[in-house]
């Protein structure tokens, strides 16, 4: 009898997802003390972009039993040879680097694509790897833009393929007990839920022109970002800050805190209306993005308020990264990645949260099953809550100067909105920032279409350009049309 192969056994496995589907009864997937050993049923992968987060998938893929990372994908070339030199696949073999990741996908073999680039690559990346026939583990967030998010979401469902965000908190024991919690109503009526990013950020240095490592590929690095030059002292995770590349905070920890939040309002769309103020206070630097921000999302009779703080603060309610949801009849805490307290409305601690939980397993799992449900983050939750990080900075970049009493104004009425101002302004105040010289930035209030996901405000020819971006030759995102 002819051996099995790798693809046989994802074949088989797809086959029996189906008829589980069919019959009613969940499928069985192997829990991860039961891996399998067998070679031929080890699934490659290819980790693309190796320097930061990186590290971790190539960690988690290669100490599996059942996968075996076969390339490393990075135009910084002393790195991405270094991180494949020391990968300790548990079969000892080492993987193959390439710079350009076209290269790597065009290997049929390749199963898996995991993808840790900066936040510009994001998309393409997954994009290009599910039309080559791979599934995609996806850093958060998983678009640098809205429609780069949903053009994820359409690829991986007409491919059939399965594709998880990297928002880890979903598989937390800990933080699935708290929403369970609130969810249940055990808090009462939730009217907001708060995330927060209390997370000190200093200055990257001054504004000008700088050589890029000699190590790095630009024209690879750059991939859908503008040709431009280099303006930031420090080439790595530095681009965090400039629109180009990153997102600011919002984007970088705050899609954890925010997709938390979501999650716990039970909210499936993008929400009615954005607005968002703040600004890059406290130095001047090479970044764009603010270190100090709110972003407040109307969901009717709930509310998201996001609040970013990259300058020296005190924690809320004991979180400084992290969500509050703020019930009728109490509160929930979450000031880690796996757990928290609930609180009953005196401030007396009710019930502890804690656990945690493995992503990249979870993700596995549902590549046997070939079942996107099965996924704790599957690529819709990364884009939904992705979008909002993108929103709010869309509102905060449409806006301008503004006298802190002219913000006191405009938030009149708004007594939620009044006391976040109020407490952001005794935060910038503590850190000796004059908001007479460096005023605050107040974005639009933009109205939303959900379904369509675009601004229908009237200032909707100013803000829908930013849900997608002008991309270089041969790095274009696909339309709808064509993922």
């Amino acid at each position: 009898m002819a051996q099995k192969t790798r693809r046989d056994f994802l074949e088989q496995s797809m086959l029996s997802a189906a008829a589980a589907a069919v019959a009613g009864t969940p499928t069985f997937v192997a829990a991860e003390e039961t891996q399998s050993k067998s070679p031929n049923e080890r699934l490659q992968v290819a980790c693309v972009g190796v320097r930061g987060r990186g590290q971790s998938h190539l960690s988690a893929f290669s100490r599996r039993k059942d996968t075996e990372v076969v390339a490393v994908v990075d135009p910084d070339e002393a790195i991405g040879r270094q991180r494949a030199e020391k990968v300790g696949n548990s079969s000892g073999r080492k993987p193959q680097y390439f710079s350009d990741m076209r290269k790597a996908f065009e290997d049929k073999s390749i199963d898996i694509v995991s993808i840790a680039t900066p936040n510009h690559w994001h998309a393409l990346a997954a994009i290009w790897a599910i039309q080559a026939g791979k599934d995609v583990y996806v850093e958060k967030p998983v678009s640098h833009n809205v429609s780069e998010g949903r053009r994820i979401v359409q690829a991986a469902r007409k491919y059939g393929k399965i594709v998880q965000t990297g928002t880890q908190c979903r598989s937390m024991g800990g933080t699935v007990q708290a929403i369970n919690h609130v969810h249940q109503g055990k808090i009462g009526d939730v009217s907001v839920a708060r995330g927060l990013c209390y997370k000190r950020r200093g200055s990257i240095g001054a504004r000008g022109k700088y050589d890029v490592p000699a190590s790095v590929n630009y024209d690879l690095w750059l991939g859908p970002a503008p040709e431009k030059t280099l303006s930031r002292p420090r080439f790595h995770y530095d681009w965090h800050w400039q629109w180009d590349y990153g997102n600011g905070d919002l984007g970088n920890q705050g899609i954890h805190q925010m997709d938390i939040a979501r999650w716990g309002l039970g909210v499936d769309h993008i929400g009615h209306s954005v607005f968002s103020y703040g600004g890059r206070l406290g130095y001047v630097d090479a970044g764009d993005t603010a270190n100090t921000q709110v972003s407040i999302h109307d969901y009717g009779a709930k509310r998201l308020v996001f609040e970013v703080r990259g300058l020296p603060t005190d924690r809320l309610k004991g979180a400084g990264v992290g969500v509050i949801f703020e019930g009728s009849d109490g509160y929930v805490v979450l000031s880690s990645y796996n757990g928290g307290a609930a609180f009953d409305p005196d401030g007396k601690m009710v019930k502890k949260f804690s656990g945690g939980g493995d992503h990249f397993a979870n993700f596995i799992s549902a590549v046997r099953s070939r079942k996107h449900t099965d996924l704790n983050a599957d690529i819709l939750d990364g884009h939904l809550s992705s979008a909002l990080c993108h929103l709010g900075n869309v509102s905060y970049r449409l806006g301008s100067a503004i006298s802190v009493a002219d913000m006191q104004k405009r938030l009149d009425g708004d007594d939620e909105g009044t006391a976040t101002l109020g407490r952001v302004i005794g935060h910038l105040g503590k850190n000796k920032v004059d908001l007479a010289s460096q005023q605050l930035t107040s974005g639009l209030k933009l109205q939303l279409d959900p379904k369509k996901e675009i601004f229908v405000s009237t200032e909707a020819a100013k803000a829908n350009p930013h849900l997608s971006r002008e991309y270089r030759k041969s790095f274009v995102v696909p339309s709808a049309a064509n993922v």
